[in-house]
């Protein structure tokens, strides 16, 4: 067992650095670990967000982690010892399960724990997959991103609450803060996705896939639009990666029903923030639950009427009614319904709605707190002090963003 210094060495282990929740969760867990005066590593393919990890004062390690056979899986276990060796690595946090597997042969050869944090959807309904998916419950702390996380972690892979600890993701409440977005930014993305001035706009941020609920969205609006009653200036916004082959579906589908040209496919979005600040609503209508849903946590920190599935985390990060609003899940109907309703409420029903979820998002699901959670997962195995450094250098204290402390599952 290697001995911890007073600036530990943490290495954080995916696939890539490209875009979503694994990836954002990573950067803002190196951020926390520079803060708390660690030395944040961290291993993938690579990808857009290199640049940002750099500008944290994280070090990047070029490596190809995604491969899933197993001969790629012991000769990533190898590259992965050697870069622990080079940099004296204290411990290794892997988020996907390629990377993973290495990581966990890697740690037992060198002798140093493995963290893991469950993040997506991980089904087991192929033979074999169960086996594949339980290296994620394998570490010597389990991170759950959210209750229904944690559950399925006690129940299928019987990880106990010795091991288990339910830290939430987060929104960062100064990035996210409708008072920041100026409007230059705002009507940067209004031209560059051709916007009619006065539509409303619609928006469904997420990767272009067939369980994300793209298609029943443009059922529940073509519903609205043949119903009446619905603006006719409007424009139903995609915010994410897509194929030619899923874009193509969706624009046949909006064809049928004579919407295509409210259709817009924005693609990869690095301004999150001017985006929901331009949406009139987020709608998140996934036909699978959510392991946790971040842009959810991110459109409720802007104070932006969100609408989602009720299934999975959404049920958690969503009061119904309170700070958003959730439908049953595949029910055209009711989300139409659901769409009908935002349109119509007034300035200061929407006033309220965008109070409560923000204070929802400052008590619940702040960066801030995760980032400290997860630093006292650190601490707990190492038995460093990076929390309470991590506390001291951001001039926070427990009373400010809600619960800073890791929950037992």
């Amino acid at each position: 067992m290697q001995t911890v210094t007073d600036r530990p060495v943490i290495l954080q282990a995916l696939p890539a650095l490209e875009s979503g929740g694994i990836e954002q969760g990573t950067l803002e867990i190196a951020q926390a670990v520079v803060q708390a005066g660690g030395t944040a590593i961290v291993a993938s393919a690579g990808g857009r967000l290199v640049a940002r990890l750099k500008y944290i004062g994280a070090i990047p390690v070029e490596m190809e982690l995604g491969a899933k056979n197993p001969i790629s899986i012991m000769r990533n276990a190898g590259r992965l010892r050697q870069v622990m060796r080079q940099f004296n690595v204290n411990l290794v946090h892997a988020r996907s399960r390629a990377p993973a597997w290495a990581a966990s042969l890697a740690c037992r050869r060198v002798g140093i724990p493995l963290v893991t944090t469950w993040h997506g959807v991980h089904a087991a309904n192929l033979p074999g997959k169960r086996h594949y998916n339980s290296v994620l419950a394998s570490g010597a702390r389990v991170i759950a991103i959210s209750d229904y996380i944690a559950g399925r972690l006690r129940d299928e892979y019987h990880v106990g609450p010795d091991r288990l600890r339910l830290i939430p993701r987060g929104a960062d409440m100064a990035r996210f803060d409708p008072h920041g977005v100026r409007g230059n930014r705002v009507q940067a993305l209004h031209d560059q996705w051709n916007i009619p001035d006065g539509a409303t706009v619609i928006m469904l941020p997420a990767r272009v896939t067939a369980w994300k609920g793209h298609a029943l969205l443009v059922e529940a609006l073509a519903h609205l639009h043949r119903a009446g009653g619905f603006p006719t200036d409007w424009v139903c916004v995609f915010v994410g990666e897509a194929n030619a082959k899923q874009g193509s579906e969706l624009v046949s589908l909006a064809r049928r029903h004579a919407i295509a040209a409210h259709l817009r496919f924005a693609g990869h979005c690095a301004d999150m923030p001017a985006a929901l600040m331009l949406a009139d609503m987020v709608v998140v209508p996934s036909r699978r639950p959510e392991p946790f849903g971040r842009v959810v946590v991110e459109a409720q920190a802007m104070g932006c009427p969100v609408i989602v599935a009720g299934h999975g985390a959404a049920l958690e990060t969503v009061e119904d009614g309170v700070t958003g609003f959730a439908f049953p899940p595949d029910d055209v109907g009711a989300l139409a319904a659901c769409l009908h309703h935002v349109m119509a409420m007034t300035a200061d029903q929407r006033a309220m709605l965008a109070w409560h979820a923000r204070e929802n998002v400052r008590t619940h699901y702040s960066t801030q707190a995760m980032q400290h959670a997860t630093l006292a997962v650190y601490d707990e195995l190492l038995h460093t002090h990076l929390a309470d450094s991590f506390l001291h250098a951001t001039g926070a204290d427990e009373s400010g963003d809600g619960e800073m402390l890791p929950q037992a599952g």
